[in-house]
């Protein structure tokens, strides 16, 4: 799929139709792009049409709102995306620590260790394309009590955390502090960046954080929770949220 800004190319990503403005909402707001739902003007389908001349739905054009400022492409990323890594064709690592208008420091949330064990069940329950497929990823937003505000999958890690943050920022939820969200694959740095630049305080993942994901979890303050299966977990960064159940 295309992002256009005012017509002009911005982004390319492979994605699993579905949620496609959610993906958009999400992709400008973790990018920095956007800071809430009353930045982007408009959002819709334009040009895009296969060899019989039908709508693919492929091209999704967006204006941004009189006073937000568009991004300049020629500087710091060419927004190539693919399906596996968000953060291919950035300039630098320094490029990508995007500064978030959120600190989580300051989210005082804790929540304790048997809700956590609960939500990879509760993620996988709900992944109704992974149950006929077998091939897709999900991401799942909770309340740190463990009920299940959103869940999008998509082929791609990155895609599936946009199209969650996304709904959040269309539904005016941003920042999402006392929040958990939990993926299926590893905890990536993108994926560590996109939860600081929603003001998520918690990223739990199925399988292994990155060593960057781990260093920018701890020098942001993010709670990062790595092989999150059954009762067992690790946690890499911000443990003073975690309340373990006593033995």
């Amino acid at each position: 799929m295309e992002i256009r800004l005012d017509g002009a190319p911005l982004s390319i990503t492979m994605r699993t139709p579905g949620d496609d403005f959610d993906l958009v909402h999400g992709f400008l707001a973790t990018e920095g792009i956007v800071a809430d739902l009353e930045s982007v003007r408009t959002m819709r389908y334009c040009a895009g049409t296969d060899a019989d001349g039908k709508q693919t739905y492929n091209v999704i054009d967006v204006a941004l709102a009189d006073g937000v400022a568009r991004p300049d492409l020629s500087l710091e990323r060419n927004f190539y995306t693919t399906s596996s890594c968000g953060v291919c064709g950035k300039a630098s690592i320094d490029a990508i620590r995007t500064r978030s208008a959120y600190d989580v420091t300051t989210d005082p949330t804790v929540v304790a260790s048997t809700v956590l064990s609960g939500l990879p069940d509760s993620l996988r329950k709900q992944q109704r394309v992974f149950e006929r497929t077998g091939g897709l990823h999900a991401a799942g937003l909770f309340t740190s009590d463990g009920d299940l505000l959103c869940l999008r999958e998509d082929v791609g890690r990155h895609n599936a955390v946009d199209k969650t943050i996304g709904w959040a920022l269309r539904e005016d939820k941003l920042p999402l502090t006392s929040c958990v969200l939990m993926v299926s694959g590893r905890a990536s740095f993108e994926l560590t960046q996109k939860a600081l630049m929603a003001g998520i305080p918690v990223l739990a993942a199925v399988s292994a954080p990155s060593s960057l994901a781990v260093e920018l979890a701890a020098e942001s303050g993010l709670t990062l929770i790595g092989f999150l299966r059954g009762r067992t977990m690790n946690v890499y960064a911000g443990e003073q949220r975690i309340r373990v159940a006593s033995q």
